[in-house]
């Protein structure tokens, strides 16, 4: 794990840094992080995990 703190990923920026950011922060593969997202968001019927992911969006400050 990081030792910084959880911010946006400014540089692995998709849509808006969210998982690049979980990605940098937890040192792991941003793709695998993205997968994961999808995969949990599908299961969980999307709903969910999308409103997850903007809550993070808003919360998460940028790099």
């Amino acid at each position: 794990m990081s030792s910084g703190k959880l911010t946006k990923s400014s540089y692995d920026k998709k849509i808006a840094g969210v998982c690049g950011g979980l990605a940098e922060y937890f040192d792991l593969d941003p793709t695998l992080v993205r997968v994961g997202y999808v995969i949990l968001s599908i299961f969980s019927a999307a709903f969910p995990g999308l409103l997850v992911y903007i809550i993070l969006a808003i919360i998460m400050p940028d790099a």
